[in-house]
């Protein structure tokens, strides 16, 4: 079994009493995704949700249209997770795809409703479930009230891993701009430095 070292840094050990810490580690898999492959696809009811260690994923819905419109990117220590299709069992009504090679730790809805008794434990996702409230009411609040040029250099502050490492198209996407308008507002930044 690959070695746990980064799922301690999210249930840290002086956390939690040894016994409920060897069991939240048991409950994890590692698991390894290939380029493309998807963590959750769309209209599936999401079985799993991840802790990545490494590499970049994206989820994303289809616009009526056809077009496929970025609605979050994630990283090395986020969780990945579609929170209505993992809880409710509904499907997914978003993809979420490997940008990169990824590795991660996966546990099943089973499994995790086992943990949930652990106080800790459920501490830790609830910590995780505001934090993703607050990113997503943000990014929603910031679609509507700032300029792109705004939009873009707060995503550049928050995450500079992400726009260093995915598609121009996909951040092109998720700021609600064309990809000519992005290559503008870079153009632009680059200039003032």
């Amino acid at each position: 079994m690959p070695e746990t070292h980064f799922l301690n840094t999210i249930f840290t050990p002086e956390n939690f009493e040894t016994e409920q810490h060897q069991l939240i580690l048991s409950q994890f898999k590692h698991h390894t995704f290939n380029k493309n492959d998807f963590l959750i696809p769309y209209d599936q009811v999401a079985g799993y949700y991840f802790f990545l260690e490494s590499g970049y994923a994206r989820s994303y819905a289809m616009n009526p249209e056809g077009d496929d419109i970025t609605t979050k990117f994630f990283g090395p220590g986020d969780i990945v997770i579609d929170w209505h299709s993992y809880f409710l069992k509904s499907k997914s009504r978003e993809s979420i795809q490997a940008i990169t090679k990824c590795t991660a730790w996966k546990i099943h809805f089973e499994d995790f409703m086992k943990l949930f008794k652990i106080e800790a434990f459920r501490e830790v996702g609830r910590t995780r479930l505001v934090n993703n409230y607050f990113e997503l009411k943000s990014h929603s609040v910031s679609m509507i009230a700032d300029p792109a040029k705004e939009r873009y250099m707060n995503l550049v502050k928050a995450k500079p891993d992400i726009v260093q490492s995915v598609p121009l198209k996909q951040i092109a996407t998720y700021l609600g701009v064309t990809d000519t308008s992005l290559s503008r507002i870079r153009k632009e930044i680059a200039k003032t430095k």
